[in-house]
């Protein structure tokens, strides 16, 4: 890991509304997230660590602190900065996967580097590379309905990491799996913060789930009320 972290957050508040219908769903956060980290954010629903999440991954901006990824300043960066930060730099992962329905595994796979406007030819090959990853390399032709919740979620996977992100911030990624299938995901997340050095940070409500990060956060009334490492 490198000495100077990826992600510094200092005195991060966030306020929703004015006046007296305010609220203040982060009061202060202090967090030094390092390159190589794989990371739990935990804590009761309201707590705030969605919102946190949500700042993280340069979806939402604070309304004080500042927040730097590696040597850029995110809260002094405007919406389309901010977007290419998180199409260039950051990959996501849901947990309702949120796949195109009536589009193959490889076609949902290669949209973030349609975006990115990557000839066909190169798509292909990276999305194909991806899939493999996770799995999944005798799945390109089939749609999210010929595939189990896993196997949705491998797909979700790939297309986060197709691109080859920084950052993989993966909301409640388990949350529409069983047991098996959660062990399976976990087990591939491990294998890409270990293997690929890809840094993970990863909102759960799930005590088992949280274990297999190598350091966890509580959340609670907008504050981190908790910041342990993992054995």
């Amino acid at each position: 890991m490198s000495e100077e972290p990826l992600i510094r957050l200092r005195q991060i508040r966030k306020i929703y509304g004015t006046g007296p219908a305010a609220f203040e769903a982060l009061r202060g956060i202090d967090l030094e997230i390092p390159q190589g980290e794989f990371l739990a954010i935990m804590g009761p629903s309201g707590a705030g660590k969605s919102t946190l999440m949500n700042l993280l991954g340069c979806l939402d901006t604070p309304t004080s602190g500042s927040y730097m990824f590696r040597d850029v300043a995110v809260h002094e960066l405007d919406k389309n900065e901010r977007s290419l930060l998180r199409r260039y730099a950051l990959g996501f992962i849901f947990q309702g996967f949120n796949l195109l329905a009536r589009t193959s595994a490889l076609e949902n796979v290669e949209l973030p580097l349609l975006y990115r406007g990557y000839p066909r030819k190169k798509r292909h090959e990276m999305a194909m590379k991806a899939l493999a990853q996770v799995g999944l390399p005798d799945k390109l032709r089939n749609t999210p309905a010929e595939l189990s919740g896993g196997q949705q979620q491998r797909v979700a996977i790939a297309r986060a990491i197709v691109t080859e992100p920084d950052t993989l911030f993966a909301d409640e990624p388990t949350g529409n799996l069983d047991s098996k299938t959660t062990k399976e995901i976990i087990d591939l997340l491990t294998r890409l913060n270990t293997e690929k050095g890809i840094t993970i940070i990863m909102v759960t409500h799930e005590d088992e789930v949280a274990q297999h990060a190598k350091r966890v956060i509580h959340v609670r009334d907008g504050l981190i009320a908790q910041d342990s490492m993992n054995p």
